[in-house]
C-alpha cells in the first residue's frame, strides 16, 4: 500500500550538497505526481527543455534565472512558477539554489474536485 503522506520538516536541509553537477532527489513518484528536490551550485544550468505535463517550481533558497518560453524571470527564495504542458523552460543558478519541482501527471478530466 502506498504511503498516506510524506513529511519533511525543512526541504532546504534535505538537499544534499555535491561538488560537481546538479543534484536531484526524487521525493515522490506515482501515477498522479512526481516531486523532485534540486540543488544547483552557483553557475550551474538546467538547459531548456519541455515537459508533457504541467510543472511547478518552488524556489526554497538562492537566486536563479528561469527561462519560460522566450522570456526570462529572476527567481529567489519564495518564488513560485507554474507552467502549462510543452512550455520550453530552463533554470540557471546565480547563487546556490534549492528548488522543488512538481510534475502533475494526473489528467484533470478523470478526477473530481
Amino acid at each position: 500500500m502506498a504511503e498516506k503522506f510524506i513529511f519533511i520538516r525543512d526541504l532546504r536541509q534535505e538537499a544534499h550538497v555535491e561538488k560537481e553537477g546538479i543534484v536531484s532527489q526524487r521525493l515522490h513518484n506515482d501515477e498522479r505526481a512526481k516531486i523532485i528536490l534540486f540543488r544547483f551550485r552557483a553557475g550551474q544550468e538546467l538547459k531548456k527543455h519541455k515537459a508533457p505535463v504541467p510543472v511547478s517550481l518552488t524556489f526554497l533558497e538562492g537566486e536563479a534565472v528561469v527561462g519560460l518560453g522566450s522570456e526570462e524571470q529572476e527567481a529567489a527564495e519564495g518564488s513560485f512558477v507554474y507552467m502549462t504542458p510543452h512550455l520550453e523552460h530552463g533554470v540557471r543558478a546565480i547563487t546556490d539554489v534549492v528548488m522543488l519541482l512538481t510534475m502533475i501527471k494526473d489528467d484533470a478530466r478523470n478526477s473530481e474536485a
